[in-house]
């Protein structure tokens, strides 16, 4: 019996209208990236796993694909070494597959560009600016815009602590979702805030916990994530000095004024926290930077803004369409030390990725993809006979040389089935050489959607190329 094909759960086939699209969002970023002066790299599938455990905190840790050292990757090991104590047949999991597991697949972009930067740190000019647009890898559980292997369009810069480049990275997002037409709204806030939140609640050390659930609160609601505080061991009152963070309302100067407020002692508990005044600093210049730089989509300090990633320092960043229900399609942040992992210190970057796959999917079901995109050909020449082939395959030539896409319909037939495939592979214009055509040395060729038709002598490149675009 045949063996029914099918991909992993979390995976998709792209076929060529599929790509067309795609390519057009890859092309759109990348001129967007290339006018800011980002240059491009790339870099492995994998990498070392122990270049990626540790960086995206234990829940990322969780949705890392480990890649088995060989087919034979459990010859010779020691089980019983391995077994946990006291419990059966239960296994120490995490150490075993450390030994069968020196690899795995890359979860996102930043950390192999932090390990690319260490290590071709005597070939880069500081600031560093680039971007890398390649598939990443999770194990997460399959969903509505969430998939297994996606691709990531990331921009960063490193080297340089200027609050500019915050900016020119708002000014990036605003111009790519400009191209596309899709209205966005960008969040931002910054994690020396929620640091500072953490210190007046009066549990500094739980900092991580209280992101990991803030970062839910549009998952699970406000309810679940006051809850999952608790569990992890904040009190009903440290709770309670949050929860109004996380409700506040108003612009961004009333939010800023009622931060500031509660960061010089102004909470339930009390307590200055210098950590939340300087993050507050840097939101309050990086939006006086957005202010002068005229900036079109909606931009908001939204405080329960999180981003679960372990090494953001400062700004944070998440985008959302506005008219599309869907994840976040844009986010990152600033990055104080995640190259001094590496043997760098005191390199702070900032950098922001384009979820490619969400992008699709919104752009998509906006029906926002121009039309031309989704052909290749501009152009298709009817075959009419051997005469009227041996006729056509110059001009073809000549047309194709000028960079116009075109092809010859495959085979001699009724014009109504070229028409048709035309129309299936959306193809604009179609070519009919007949017996007239050929006699004046000539070219007729019809607009599909308009209905119009012009002929052009076979030396008219010009004139030809100027009708179908």
């Amino acid at each position: 019996m045949a063996q029914k094909p099918s991909i992993p759960k979390g995976t998709r086939d792209f076929g060529p209208a599929e790509m067309a699209c795609r390519n057009y969002i890859f092309d759109t970023i990348r001129s967007v990236f290339k006018t800011y002066g980002y240059a491009p790299i790339e870099t492995p599938s994998m990498e070392n796993l122990s270049t990626l455990l540790g960086k995206y905190g234990e829940e990322g840790d969780k949705l890392l694909f480990r890649i088995l050292n060989s087919g034979d990757a459990f010859s010779g090991i020691d089980f019983d070494s391995y077994r946990l104590e006291g419990e059966g047949d239960n296994y120490n999991s995490k150490a075993l597959s450390l030994k069968v597991c020196e690899k795995g697949l890359r979860y996102d972009l930043t950390v192999p560009f932090a390990r690319y930067v260490v290590q071709h740190q005597g070939e880069i000019s500081f600031p560093f600016k680039r971007y890398q647009i390649q598939p990443v890898w999770r194990a997460d559980r399959p969903q509505k815009g969430r998939y297994r292997e996606f691709y990531q369009c990331d921009v960063d810069v490193i080297g340089s602590r200027s609050l500019l480049n915050e900016l020119e990275l708002v000014q990036i997002v605003d111009r790519v979702f400009s191209l596309f037409g899709v209205a966005v709204c960008i969040k931002i806030n910054n994690r020396k805030v929620l640091t500072g939140l953490a210190e007046i609640a009066g549990f500094p050390d739980k900092v991580v916990d209280i992101t990991v659930a803030i970062d839910k609160i549009d998952k699970i609601g406000l309810e679940a994530v006051e809850a999952e505080m608790k569990e992890k061991g904040l009190t009903d009152n440290a709770v309670k000095v949050i929860e109004p963070v996380l409700l506040l309302s108003g612009s961004t100067s009333d939010k800023l004024s009622e931060m500031r407020r509660l960061m010089n002692g102004g909470s339930l508990s009390g307590g200055v926290s210098e950590a939340g005044l300087k993050g507050l600093d840097e939101l309050d210049e990086l939006f006086s930077l957005i202010d002068a730089a005229g900036i079109s989509s909606a931009v908001e300090l939204d405080l329960s803004l999180a981003r679960g990633l372990n090494y953001y320092t400062g700004a944070i960043f998440e985008v959302k369409a506005r008219d599309f229900q869907i994840g976040s399609i844009c986010g990152g942040g600033r990055y104080d030390n995640l190259t001094g992992i590496f043997g760098l210190p005191g390199m702070s970057g900032v950098g922001i990725s384009f979820g490619a796959d969400r992008i699709y999917d919104v752009l998509k079901g906006l029906g926002l993809f121009p039309q031309e995109v989704t052909s290749c050909t501009r152009l298709l020449f009817a075959n009419m006979g051997q005469k009227e082939l041996r006729y056509a395959i110059p001009v073809v030539k000549r047309l194709r040389d000028a960079g116009i896409a075109c092809e010859i319909f495959h085979e001699p037939g009724k014009l109504k089935k070229q028409f048709e495939y035309a129309e299936k592979k959306s193809i604009p214009f179609l070519a009919i050489v007949g017996e007239d055509e050929m006699e004046k040395e000539e070219v007729s060729i019809k607009n599909l959607s308009s209905g119009e038709q012009r002929s052009f002598h076979i030396a008219d490149l010009d004139g030809m190329g100027g009708f179908i675009g």
